[in-house]
């Protein structure tokens, strides 16, 4: 029987870096994953597929729209599918490949197959056993559905089906206004479907800051995406090639139908633990099916870890690879460290959203007193050189320290301007510390500093 110091369950974001880092901390260290590929649901049939395609269609909507102003004149680029599938498909095997080079580099061998945890220090992957010291159980997430409502992957399809649609479709039905849905569906709303999203609550982006989710909405409704809001979807009928969404407003309890090509059910993920004989071990689970762990990501089972989405907190690539390389010098005897206070997320639309820490509403629901510092990208040189000035900057600050408390975007490179707050917010800074720091012009990091000035006596350019 081979013997590991750490055996990690899947090689997703979470696992492979948990992997890696326990390499680099001298532990003999092995990734199980069943797929043919590294790299999890996240590099396989998420994130970064997603992105390919987000980005594609954001290129031909800028040659729609924009290329003329700017004197780039000729015919409009026409949509090859087929090649941009291929495009997607390329940058998922450049991704996933990248992962397998850094394995062999650190000396992590991959246990392929899917794994299981018999008893306390033993893996076993297909029929071998795997003695180890230590297991981190990074198992990732599934789509979750609602209930009575079929995924088929053809009609009616999860976010993985979605990336692999074999034609555009005319219509697209998308069930949740959350990240996934918004991002998808303005993918096909910028390649010509007619989209419509159909949400349970009154608000797109459940948790954004309010003043964000309005201006958001208003912007996505002006790209042409279609909602239908405050909507209970009761059932999805499948018709031969087509399919009909049956929902209840609650403003009045009155049914309605919506005819379409394509169902996407983008309610959200839950965490994958099926197979990995956790009952069995006496693992803890919580009632959202949630491994429970302690603040070292210790399961109640001795030698056994958990991270990422298979845990509690946002289900997002970056919080699992932060928890990965916790975990691992967790394991090695040093002291992993998250703050959870300052973990990023983003929304990979066009216009970007990201939002890091407290939002306005829940400073106002928390009593807690503060202050808004807050700049228009129309007020910014380079967004408005680049047809890109819809959006904001909102700083929220304590109204006696000035120490920043969060930060919402609205705007281009949303997800990396964000990352100069978390980084502020990380050492403790105040809204003036990134007032006074200088930054280079004319780039889209000014709009965040003239609304740290916003904070204070103004901004210069509003």
């Amino acid at each position: 029987m081979s013997a590991y110091d750490v055996i990690v369950l899947g090689s997703g974001p979470g696992g492979y870096v948990a992997a890696i880092r326990c390499a680099q901390l001298g532990l003999k260290t092995a990734c199980v994953e069943g797929r043919e590929t590294l790299g999890g649901t996240c590099l396989n049939i998420g994130c970064i597929p997603s992105k390919a395609l987000l980005h594609a269609s954001h290129m031909l909507h800028e040659a729609k729209h924009n290329f003329a102003k700017m004197g780039l004149k000729g015919k409009t680029p026409s949509v090859d599918w087929l090649q941009m599938q291929a495009y997607k498909s390329d940058t998922i095997s450049s991704n996933t490949k990248g992962i397998e080079f850094l394995f062999k580099k650190n000396k992590i061998d991959w246990i392929k197959g899917w794994g299981s945890i018999p008893k306390t220090g033993q893996v076993k992957v297909e029929n071998n056993f795997y003695a180890t010291k230590n297991i981190i159980i990074a198992s990732g997430s599934e789509p979750s559905s609602i209930p009575g409502i079929e995924i088929d992957e053809e009609i009616v399809v999860s976010s993985t089906g979605a990336l692999n649609l074999p034609k555009i479709p005319k219509k697209l039905a998308v069930i949740g206004a959350g990240v996934i849905g918004l991002e998808l569906g303005s993918v096909y709303a910028r390649l010509g479907s007619d989209v419509t999203i159909v949400e349970f609550l009154p608000a797109i982006t459940p948790g954004v800051d309010s003043e964000v989710q309005k201006s958001f909405q208003r912007i996505l409704k002006k790209q042409g995406l279609k909602f239908i809001m405050g909507a209970a979807v009761q059932s999805v009928e499948r018709l031969k090639s087509k399919a009909k969404v049956n929902f209840v407003l609650h403003n009045d309890n009155s049914p309605h139908q919506l005819d379409t090509d394509v169902v996407l059910i983008a309610t959200g993920r839950k965490p994958f633990t099926d197979g990995l004989g956790l009952e069995a071990l006496g693992v803890k689970i919580s009632v959202n099916g949630q491994i429970k762990t302690d603040k070292q990501w210790r399961t109640n089972i001795a030698g056994v870890y958990a991270i990422g989405d298979a845990i509690d907190g946002p289900m997002l690539a970056h919080k699992a690879e932060d928890e990965g390389m916790a975990a691992a010098e967790v394991i090695s005897g040093k002291h992993g460290h998250v703050n959870y206070d300052v973990i990023p997320g983003v929304i990979y639309t066009n216009p970007e959203v990201a939002t890091v820490g407290k939002t306005e509403d829940t400073l106002k629901k928390e009593g807690r007193a503060y202050k808004v510092g807050k700049f228009s990208f129309i007020g910014n040189g380079r967004a408005k050189a680049n047809f890109a000035a819809e959006g904001f900057v909102k700083i929220l600050a304590d109204a006696e320290s000035d120490r920043i408390l969060g930060a919402h975007i609205i705007g281009p490179s949303a997800g990396d301007l964000i990352h100069e707050v978390c980084v502020a917010m990380e050492f403790g800074a105040s809204a003036e510390d990134l007032a006074l720091t200088c930054h280079a012009h004319p780039t889209y990091s000014e709009a965040v500093r003239e609304a740290a000035l916003a904070c204070g006596l103004g901004p210069i350019h509003s």
